[in-house]
């Protein structure tokens, strides 16, 4: 029998009248609002490339494309291979220093990429610190090239296998040891019980852990830019500074948006009507093997290899670095400097929070399910590079900042200059899109805990909805929105390619004056900057690390 379209039709165009509502219009405002520099990008498509479009598509886009495509094969080669080993070995045995390595070999994640690559220079540069330390004991090395394609693979993959290894070590502790005892009662050894049983199990948070290091991966600009290799994101750079070309730079941000949901899709479709979870009820803790004489020290030597390269040899250099130019970059202007970047970082990461708090409990309060799906997918602004967003937010905040001059002049004859683009309230908002999605995730981590019948009792005793929410939800849910804060801000405290594009005139971050040192070959005078940008990323990996343990 034929259904009945036009009636199906009516039915839903009724029933979505009658279930929206105020918190409706609110969320799609939102959404709306994070979402418009990415809804910019691809309708600024329809107006062309730019004139260089033909010359870049010819000599540049396929060194682009090669060079990301070798960054993404390379560095989940070594992500993958240090970042679920580690996490394998620090969950399944046990040995000496296990505990400190553990929170060890998430630390590298407190160091930007750009700033490891910066202390790699160091080390094994003409004249550098790994030369003067063989020349010290008479022993002469070739000399090793870092500044090339395989050096960024290199930096890139010490720098961010943390987040494969925390993904994997959290799967992995909460593993069900029947299954692994199981397997060793069938005959199965060590290593065919970890491919057969374990990594299967894990997978999903493995392939997760590992889009997030390939994002990354997308997203440098300091470290390749320093490096000297191609990139999209340098591209970006090259074409909207250099070139003078923003209908380019757009054409680039939306083959990199490309790159990156396509990336999302794959990791969504490997698991896909696919059970990877246990369902026993007589689930038992992995329990830790005790290891014995020379699987000890093997073990021990494996874990220290990348919080080694990752962390202690970048921090060591950076602090050898510091001791030589503290007297030359410690300053007035350097405190004011620091001072600035604490100022937006936290004025940025509690606007980021408010503006989730509302995503969420709006979405809440909102009955129709689309739109909730909707809300959720504005917290994708993570998954895009900071470069990218930049030039998102440009366009449309200059059109605006046109537009309301016009309309200022003629109806007050005011003179304004940019209110929007080129100020702080253009960085804020810029910040806001890309960094949402880390505020939203523990917040809506606490919210669900709750749940919503504390609230509905406080309604039914005659409390208002935002009584409720203020006198109830709030004191519920402070530990996720304290966490989300502290998170926004250490991201907004390292993020680079976007500050750089959407700063104001005579405003600068640690991490740009970092980068500005850098490039005006002050390596050394970068080494102050870049250790109080590593400060403040510490403080997050002990909370990550405390969460896990959990």
């Amino acid at each position: 029998m034929k259904k009945d379209t036009s009636y199906s039709l009516l039915y839903k165009i009724k029933r979505f009248k009658r279930d929206i509502n105020q918190w409706s219009i609110a969320t799609l405002a939102i959404v709306f609002i994070i979402a418009f520099p990415v809804i910019t990008i691809f309708l600024k498509l329809f107006s062309g490339p730019g004139e260089t479009w033909d010359h870049i598509v010819a000599t540049l886009l396929p060194e682009y494309t090669k060079t990301s495509i070798a960054l993404i094969i390379g560095c989940s080669v070594f992500t993958l291979i240090f970042g679920v080993s580690t996490a394998w070995i620090v969950s399944r045995y046990d040995f000496p220093g296990r505990k400190m390595l553990e929170w060890l070999l998430i630390l590298p994640l407190a160091i930007p990429s750009y700033i490891t690559a910066y202390a790699y220079v160091g080390v094994f540069d003409y004249g550098g610190t790994l030369e003067l330390l063989m020349e010290s004991v008479n022993i002469t090395l070739p000399k090793i090239d870092i500044m090339n394609t395989y050096g960024l693979i290199f930096v890139l993959s010490f720098s961010l296998y943390p987040y494969v290894y925390v993904s994997a070590r959290a799967v992995f502790l909460h593993q069900a040891g029947n299954l692994i005892e199981a397997s060793k009662l069938l005959g199965a050894g060590e290593l065919k019980t970890f491919f057969k049983v374990v990594f299967p199990l894990a997978r999903p948070a493995i392939i997760g852990g590992l889009i997030l290091v390939l994002m990354e991966v997308l997203n440098d600009y300091g470290a390749a830019k320093y490096y000297g290799v191609s990139t999209f994101t340098v591209g970006i750079f090259r074409s909207w500074f250099s070139l003078e070309e923003p209908d380019t730079a757009v054409y680039l941000s939306a083959i990199l948006i490309v790159i990156i949901f396509g990336l999302i899709v794959l990791e969504r479709f490997q698991r896909r009507k696919k059970k990877y979870h246990n369902a026993s009820k007589s689930n038992r803790p992995l329990c830790r093997k005790n290891s014995k004489g020379v699987q000890k020290i093997g073990l021990i030597c494996w874990v220290g290899i990348p919080v080694f390269i990752g962390f202690l040899i970048p921090v060591a250099q950076l602090l050898y670095w510091a001791v030589l130019t503290y007297t030359d970059v410690f300053s007035v202007a350097f405190f004011y400097t620091a001072l600035q970047s604490l100022g937006i970082a936290i004025l940025s990461a509690v606007i980021t929070v408010i503006i989730a708090l509302k995503l969420i409990y709006f979405t809440r309060w909102n009955k129709i399910k689309q739109i909730n799906l909707v809300a959720k997918m504005s917290t994708l602004g993570y998954a895009i590079p900071g470069a990218v967003i930049a030039v998102g937010v440009m366009i449309p905040t200059l059109f605006i900042d046109k537009w309301l001059y016009r309309v200022l002049r003629e109806a007050f004859s005011w003179e304004v200059g940019l209110l929007i683009n080129g100020t702080i309230i253009g960085l804020i908002y810029a910040y806001a899109v890309r960094f949402l999605a880390v505020a939203y995730s523990p917040i809506e981590g606490s919210v669900s805990k709750v749940g919503e019948g504390i609230s509905e009792s406080s309604m039914m005793l005659g409390a208002g909805r935002w009584r409720t929410f203020f006198s109830i939800d709030i004191p519920l849910i402070k530990k996720g929105m304290w966490s989300a804060v502290l998170l926004v801000f250490v991201d907004i405290m390292k993020e680079l390619p976007l500050t750089l594009i959407l700063k104001p005139y005579g405003v600068t971050t640690l991490a740009v004056k970092a980068y500005e040192y850098a490039s005006d070959e002050m390596i050394a005078e970068a080494a102050l900057p870049s250790l109080c940008v590593i400060l403040t990323g510490i403080l997050p990996v002990i909370f990550l690390n405390r969460l896990i343990t959990k």
